[in-house]
């Protein structure tokens, strides 16, 4: 019963982080414009490739995991 917890614990932290990305996310100056960020536009086609800040949050992520849920 206190995995269910756990899982439901994290599930809800998740929840919480990716609202507010969501909500505070475009005012971060430095958040999808990293050196590593490809984009490119002609017409009316646009490509985003965000590389380096998906690598970013990432390593942010696998280091909060660690510290959160090492047993």
């Amino acid at each position: 019963m206190l995995d269910i917890g756990r899982i439901i614990l994290m599930f809800g932290l998740i929840l919480v982080v990716f609202g507010l990305l969501l909500t505070y996310g475009p005012k971060i100056p430095f958040l999808g414009k990293l050196p590593g960020d490809i984009f490119y536009q002609k017409d009316e086609f646009t490509f985003y490739a965000p590389i380096a800040t998906s690598i970013l949050l990432s390593i942010l992520i696998t280091i909060l995991a660690n510290l959160f849920l090492r047993k």
